[in-house]
Parts: structure tokens; sequence; C-alpha cells
């Protein structure tokens, strides 16, 4: 069938019956009377050419063809609930809305300074979501999210995206005061007999720090891997092994609070991306932050 013929009302209608698993109490909550209901519905399945409800019991339960019919009514309704929600908006005509992607894998602190360029320059309404990078990219492409960022350039579900890098900071390995007078201060001694704490497996950062140790022939000792490089730091602290960092992460005071830096991971860097929509790029949010590089 052609989207057009859809009819929207029928739509509503079928999407109450799924939620109540009754015709009687959907019935009751639309006003209408079960048989006007069950016909709005039977309406529905013929132009779609699919049963969408089977009896069970003294209920009803989705067919397969009805759950699918679900997912799409539900996100059709969500957008329709936004659609509302964005027009009753008292500043509507003096700022510009803007639904943001934070990948969990991003250090928080450092995303207001990401979008500086934009929110600096422009009213805007956020409105943040915070998830897995692979879902928050489906969204993106969907259109359900204008802008996404991460500390990866791409991966799965990002070949129709665009991307650009937005910074970039070095990374440098610290050691409590403890451990600095036990292992010293060369930076490539220290990584092959000290205790060493690193990202986990599949992190960017630890990605291109084993390529760093694998080209300096260096087989680290790791005692520690974590997700969360703020608890990372935590330990290294406490003197449970030498640690990498970025510049960005770490606190201004850091050296000042019983550790020490023991050098720089030279040429390994923590980069920070956004993906949007080849629709729109052009648009008046992202053009100072993808200026041309």
């Amino acid at each position: 069938m052609n989207s057009e013929h859809l009819n929207y009302h029928h739509l509503r209608y079928f999407w109450m019956v799924a939620k109540y698993g009754s015709m009687t109490q959907a019935a009751d909550q639309a006003g209408l009377r079960p048989q006007t209901l069950s016909s709005q519905v039977r309406a529905l399945e013929l132009s779609l050419g699919r049963s969408l409800f089977k009896p069970q019991g003294r209920g009803l339960v989705l067919t397969e063809a009805g759950l699918v019919a679900l997912r799409y009514a539900d996100q059709i309704f969500q957008i329709g609930d936004q659609l509302v929600d964005s027009l009753q908006d008292e500043n509507l005509d003096s700022t510009m809305r803007l639904t943001l992607g934070i990948a969990d894998a991003l250090p928080k602190p450092v995303c207001y300074s990401l979008l500086a360029p934009v929110l600096d320059k422009h009213p805007v309404r956020l409105v943040c979501k915070e998830g897995q990078f692979t879902w928050l990219c489906s969204e993106l492409s969907q259109h359900r999210i204008d802008l996404v960022l991460a500390e990866r350039p791409g991966g799965q579900g990002t070949a129709q995206l665009q991307s650009r890098s937005l910074s970039s900071f070095p990374v440098q390995f610290f050691a409590n005061h403890p451990l600095t007078a036990k292992y010293g201060f060369d930076l490539v001694e220290v990584l092959q007999t000290a205790p060493i704490l690193l990202p986990s497996r599949g992190n960017m950062l630890r990605i291109r720090l084993e390529q760093w140790f694998d080209s300096l022939d260096i087989k680290p000792h790791v005692v520690g891997e974590f997700d969360d490089l703020a608890l990372m730091e935590v330990f290294g602290r406490k003197g449970v092994g030498v640690f990498p960092m970025p510049s960005s992460r770490l606190s201004p005071n850091a050296l000042d609070e019983g550790l020490d830096c023991l050098g720089e991971a030279e040429g390994v860097i923590e980069q920070y991306f956004a993906f949007v929509h080849p629709r729109s790029v052009d648009h008046p949010l992202f053009r100072d932050l993808f200026k041309p590089d």
C-alpha cells in the first residue's frame, strides 16, 4: 500500500487497542462504542492487507504484523508529541532547538567546550540524550537527533553521515609520588617495569596506546582496565598503577595533588568528533562547528 492512503485516526485507534490489550478498555478511553472502535481497526487492517490482532482468552494479542505496526506507531506518535511540545515553546521564534546525542564514552566535562562555537553565537534550546554510539548514529540517520558527539571518527552505521574532528588533546602518563620514587621518571623504562592502568579494550584511546606500545616494543604490565577514565584516575592516585590521561580530562591542579607527570605518549592523541546528517550540514547551527579543515 502507499503511505499516503494510511489513515492516522485508524492508526491511533489500533495503537490504543494494542496498549490496553482490550477493545472494550480502549473504547472507554477513546469515548467510542467497542463496535465502532473495532470497525476502525478493521479498516486499518484492510488497508494494510494484514491482520494486526488475534484473540487470546478474553483479550487480544498482536500478530507479528501487529508488532511491526506498533513499533512504527510508537515512533509516529512520539514524534507527534514532540512536535506539539516544540510548537508550544514561547521562545520558538527566537531560539533554535538542538537535539544532541552524547556517546557514553565521551567525557562529559568537555561537552560544553565542544559546543561552545554554537552556543556562544546562537540562542539554542538543548535536548541532550546519552547512549551507545551505534544507537545514537541510528537515531541521527532517522532524524530523531540533530548532532552526535563522540570520541571516535566513525564506525558501524556512520557511512551515510558526515563528521568532523572538533578538537584533539595530547596524552600523558601520571603516577603518584610513591610510585615515581620507586620506578623513576624515565617513561619508557617505567612502562616496562611498573604496574600500568589502561582504558578498557575497544576504547579508542586504548587502541592508540597499544599501537604506540608496539612501535616502541613496550610490553606493559597491565594491572587494571577501566571503562571510566575518571575511575582509572582515582585508582592511579592511590598508587595502584601508572596511568595515561588526555590533557582535556585532567584537573588543572593535578600536579599539586600528589601526582607526577612522567611524559607524553608522543603521537597519541584523544580526538572528539561531531556527526550530522548530510541534509543538515548547512544548518546555521553547524556553520561555526563545521568550519572547513
